[in-house]
């Protein structure tokens, strides 16, 4: 993080005690780098240390310990309290080509091993961590009729609980379906990207505690040419199904602060495939919702004038 340089009382903020600042100074520091989160779920064990430390570090109440039936997945979704959710994704798929792990790293013998022992139709798993996407065009902010929804000098979008009045408008706006309400006293909450992490120098505490560097966090340009060059990787080793979701900036939320390299389409993680901002057209509809309604008053001024005008011959007569 860049800014000024520090204040000498000896000398003011530039040059001599008492001058001007030079041409080019500002009294205002920089703004920091947008940064996010990069999801390499091609090495994420499903090991869930993200919630955990997650629920730790924001002090997040348990939302249910109970298994779903369906999977190892026992939280299923993100949630009010549940800002972090690894999936579980469970395919029977022909056998692929091993995943090689990024450059540098040390390849597990399990994984190894277990991409080796089947053949066609054999069994694996799809594991991601999911988390709100802090959106370029973020439809939350949008609605929110409280200024409980801001962005951070980061980039990121932050509920404020202790502002938010429980309204709901941000729940159905969010493209990805990210916010929820909390049952015990209908405000919304979700992600904040550990915004009180970031304003002291730190990293999130999700990306602090991954074990094999699934998470990765930095600036969002640093990120999106590792993910590139992931994605190459991939694909010279023949794992062709290997795309990126959410690094787009013109896609239909102007690209996303947490985007994610996955293995397959995004259906199948539970992520919408071509997500778009939900007040794009509110615009417009607000333009046509004027158009008609003067029109209506028109029509109502209009026939209101014809009947005063017949009202009028008939007194005279």
């Amino acid at each position: 993080m860049t800014g000024n340089p520090p204040h000498d009382p000896e000398r003011g903020l530039a040059g001599d005690a008492g001058s001007a600042p030079a041409a080019g100074d500002t009294l205002e520091p920089e703004p920091p780098p947008r940064v996010g989160f990069f999801t390499d779920t091609s090495v994420c064990i499903g090991c869930k240390a993200c919630e955990v430390a997650c629920k730790e570090w924001n002090a997040l109440p348990e939302d249910g310990l109970t298994l779903s039936g369906m999977s190892y997945d026992n939280t299923q979704q993100l949630g009010a309290s549940t800002w972090r959710h690894v999936a579980f994704i469970e395919q029977s798929a022909p056998a692929a080509p091993p995943v090689p792990a990024p450059e540098g790293r040390t390849e597990l013998p399990v994984a190894e091993a277990a991409q080796s022992a089947g053949g066609d139709g054999e069994l694996r798993w799809l594991m991601a961590s999911d988390v709100c996407k802090h959106c370029t065009h973020a439809a939350c902010l949008d609605v929110c009729p409280t200024g409980s929804l801001f962005r951070t000098e980061f980039g990121t979008v932050v509920v404020q609980e202790d502002i938010c009045n429980g309204c709901g408008y941000c729940v159905p706006a969010c493209p990805y379906g990210v916010i929820e309400q909390r049952p015990s006293d209908g405000r919304a909450f979700k992600c904040t990207l550990c915004y009180d992490r970031l304003s002291v120098g730190q990293e999130p505490a999700c990306a602090k505690a991954c074990p094999t560097e699934s998470i990765q966090f930095g600036p969002l340009d640093e990120l999106r040419e590792r993910a590139a060059l992931r994605v190459d990787q991939l694909h010279q080793a023949g794992v062709s199904d290997a795309r990126l979701y959410g690094h787009d900036p013109a896609d239909g939320v102007g690209g996303d602060s947490a985007f994610f390299l996955l293995l397959d389409e995004p259906e199948v993680y539970g992520l919408p495939p071509d997500p778009v901002v939900t007040t794009r057209d509110l615009p417009a509809m607000w333009r046509h919702a004027g158009a008609a309604a003067a029109s209506l008053l028109g029509g109502c001024l209009l026939a209101f004038a014809a009947s005063s005008t017949r009202n009028g011959k008939g007194t005279r007569a």
